[in-house]
């Protein structure tokens, strides 16, 4: 799965067992990727830490679940010493102080290897990975196209055959839209399943981190090892075990079962020729693991745009005594989103909050009382240009560029787990069947991934790619 002196082609997993039967070596590996970094036009890092990476390979621990494997490192993630810039130019000289629970339980019980920051769309607001303080990064698959965001360095890095594995986080569907867009795995789990801390401030509790992935064993591992309460989160959940040793095991637990296909989730316009493809690769699923599809009401109530003002109130929150001076300097999708909602959240604007996320509760779980999963597609279409902006048309369906996160947002407001699995090409570009569950099943999404693994086996890096 790698030839000398190219990154490793195959997923992390493999990657410790070719580490395990000594045909590799964390050290070389490192040598490998850092090179690939250095040659390569995705604009996938922003930040790197040859040096200590160089220390870490000398000493990994192979035994470890991802012991001595290179790993990306989503640049809205803490790390003690290195850049904490939130993709901005506002910061960027601020150093982290910390590292995050996430990113510490991969390297101290994982034994991961962290070479660098992965670039991200500033302050993760946008669906599109160009800022201003690190210009656009390239979708492996076809240069000059967007691999998504907020995630999007983590995707490009590890759809293009640099690393194996990249941290990601999810608000508003930041790994599941660049999952889709790359052809990738992404896994956003229930909210709480891995800690915000420390010193996190949980805002609108939609966000959930995890990782970006090339199998769904990658996935599966990354949870075994990551999860857990810290109780300086207080929202985050009991330990979760053997994830991946489950995998493959539960596919009498999926037979019977019932899904709906939701070609608007959400309010979106989906391009209908994309979802005629998704419709296909659902149904094959459905019959290969025995469930059966539902004719029922998936229409959401709108989630409206006071979810926009709460947001944009935290990031003016950040920026403090910078702004408005600093507006210049901002990507223009968030300096339009700060100058549209100066002054606009007050108690009126908190209450219809609250008052959609109730709406939204209830009727999520009305849905999930008739069927097991939901499935969607996980962008509205295929990837666009990477310096954007945002599309507003898909399929020839004029829907505005707010449509881009309505598929993935239902997800994060209710809290309940979603994955985007590969589901083929479309013009070339991959797309992502995004399918949703309720609370706490995560291993019932796995084990569908594995299955749609089988029936539509996916390529692990984009063609080209060093390998």
């Amino acid at each position: 799965m790698g030839r000398p002196g190219a990154p490793w082609a195959g997923d992390a997993c493999s990657l410790v067992d070719a580490f395990r039967r000594g045909e590799r070596s964390p050290s070389e590996e490192l040598e490998a990727v850092l090179d690939a970094i250095g040659r390569s036009s995705l604009n996938a890092f922003s930040f790197l830490d040859a040096d200590g990476a160089r220390e870490r390979a000398a000493r990994a621990d192979t035994s470890q679940p991802f012991g001595g494997v290179p790993i990306g490192v989503k640049e809205l993630d803490a790390v003690a010493g290195w850049p904490d810039t939130e993709a901005c130019t506002v910061f960027a000289s601020r150093r982290a102080a910390h590292t995050s629970v996430m990113v510490d339980r991969a390297i101290r019980r994982g034994g991961a290897n962290p070479v660098g920051l992965c670039t991200a769309s500033e302050f993760g607001g946008v669906n599109v990975t160009r800022t201003v303080l690190n210009g656009a990064t390239h979708n492996p698959w076809r240069h000059g196209t967007t691999p998504g965001g907020s995630s999007g360095g983590s995707a490009a890095a590890v759809a293009g055959g640099i690393v194996t594995l990249a941290t990601g986080g999810d608000g508003g569907g930041s790994i599941r839209i660049p999952a889709g867009f790359t052809g990738l795995v992404g896994l956003k789990a229930t909210f709480g399943r891995i800690p915000r801390a420390p010193k996190v401030q949980l805002g609108n509790l939609t966000v959930a981190t995890g990782v970006m992935a090339r199998s769904v064993r990658d996935v599966a591992r990354w949870f075994d090892t990551c999860n857990g309460r810290d109780d300086r989160d207080p929202f985050s959940l009991p330990r979760a075990e053997g994830w991946e040793r489950g995998l493959g095991t539960l596919g009498d637990a999926l037979r019977g079962r019932r899904i709906a296909l939701a070609p608007d989730w959400g309010g979106a316009v989906v391009a209908p020729r994309m979802w005629g493809a998704l419709e296909e690769a659902a149904s094959g699923l459905a019959r290969a693991t025995g469930m059966s599809i539902a004719t029922v009401d998936t229409s959401l109530p709108r989630m409206g745009a006071a979810w926009s003002v709460s947001g944009m109130l935290e990031i003016r929150a950040q920026l403090g005594e910078a702004w408005p001076a600093c507006a210049g300097d901002l990507t223009p999708e968030i300096r339009f989103g700060l100058e549209a909602t100066e002054g606009a959240y007050g108690p009126e604007a908190r209450a219809r909050i609250e008052a959609r996320r109730m709406e939204l509760n209830e009727r999520m779980a009305a849905i999930f009382s008739e069927v097991d999963f939901v499935v969607a597609a996980s962008n509205p279409d295929v990837a666009f240009p990477a310096e954007g902006p945002l599309p507003s048309t898909f399929g020839g369906i004029e829907a505005g560029a707010g449509n881009n996160g309505r598929l993935t947002f239902p997800a994060n407001l209710h809290g309940n787990p979603a994955i985007s699995l590969p589901a083929g090409l479309l013009d070339g570009l991959p797309i992502g069947l995004q399918i949703n569950a309720r609370h706490h099943h995560e291993p019932l999404l796995l084990e569908l991934g594995v299955a749609m693994s089988r029936l539509m086996p996916w390529p692990l890096v984009a063609p080209g790619s060093p390998r």
